[in-house]
C-alpha cells in the first residue's frame, strides 16, 4: 500500500484528501503540527508528498528543499497561487507536478498514480503466466486460454482480468479495478470501466465461461469458481 503525506493547512482540504485517498486504496496521513514537519516525514516514511505553498511559519518551498536533501520520492505541490513564477519555481525545488486549487480530485488521483508509476514501476509484477482453476492469462501474448479455447485481449481486458485472477475469490471494488488502469493509463473513467467490463465478460462467454465474472452489487466483482468445477 503505498503511503501518502498530506501537508495542507486547511484542515477541511486535508480531511478531503484524506478521506479521499483511502477511499482508493492508499494509506495517509496528515501534518497538524507545522513545526515538526520533517519529524513527521521521517516517522512516516511516505512514499509521495501533497504540499500546500502557504503553511504557517515556513512555506512549502523550504520544506521541498529540506526534504530534497534526504529523499526523490515524487513531491506534489497544490496551491491557489497559479503564476508562472510559482510553477517554475516549485519545480526548481524539487517539485514533480504541480496543481492549482480549486483543482479535481479525479484530475489530483491521476496526477498521483502517474508519479507514483514512474517512481515505483520496478515494484510490477512481472510474472508472465496467472492461471486459476484452468483459465490461463498469458501477460505477454494478451490472452486468456481455458482448456482449448483462447480468446485474444485489450490492454485494459488484460489488467482488469489480472486484477481479479489476483484477488480471487475475493470481491474486488470499481475503484481498486480503476486504480489498477490508471498505473497504466492516464484516465479511466467509470463509465469506461462498465463498456470494458461487459466486453470482458462477453470474450469470457465465449469460453463458455457464462456467469463466470459476476457483479456484486453494491461491491465490484468475483470470479465464480464454481463454474469452473
Amino acid at each position: 500500500m503505498y503511503k501518502i503525506m498530506v501537508v495542507e493547512d486547511d484542515f477541511t482540504i486535508a480531511s478531503t484528501l484524506k478521506n479521499t485517498l483511502e477511499k482508493w486504496g492508499y494509506e495517509a496521513s496528515i501534518v497538524t503540527d507545522f513545526d515538526n514537519v520533517l519529524e513527521h516525514f521521517i516517522t512516516f516514511s511516505p512514499h509521495l508528498i501533497l504540499m500546500d505553498i502557504t503553511l504557517p511559519k515556513f512555506d512549502g518551498y523550504y520544506f521541498c528543499q529540506k526534504i530534497r536533501e534526504h529523499a526523490t520520492l515524487p513531491i506534489l505541490f497544490m496551491s491557489s497561487r497559479d503564476s508562472n513564477m510559482d510553477i517554475i519555481m516549485a519545480i526548481n525545488l524539487g517539485a514533480d507536478d504541480y496543481i492549482t486549487k480549486p483543482f479535481d480530485l479525479n484530475l489530483l488521483l491521476a496526477k498521483i498514480t502517474a508519479l507514483l508509476r514512474r517512481s515505483y514501476a520496478y515494484q510490477e509484477n512481472t510474472l508472465a503466466l496467472l492461471e486459476y482453476d484452468h483459465l490461463i492469462l498469458n501477460l505477454d501474448q494478451m490472452t486468456a486460454t481455458y482448456f482449448d479455447a483462447t480468446i485474444s485481449l485489450t490492454k485494459n481486458e488484460l489488467r482488469i482480468l489480472k486484477r481479479l485472477i489476483e484477488k480471487a475469490p475475493q470481491v474486488v471494488t470499481r475503484e481498486d479495478i480503476m486504480r489498477t488502469l490508471w498505473d497504466h493509463e492516464s484516465f479511466v473513467d467509470d463509465n469506461t470501466l462498465t463498456v470494458n467490463i461487459n466486453r470482458l465478460r462477453k470474450k469470457l462467454e465465449s469460453l463458455s465461461l457464462t456467469d463466470w465474472l459476476q457483479t456484486k452489487k453494491g461491491q465490484g466483482y468475483a470470479i465464480n469458481a464454481q463454474k469452473l468445477l
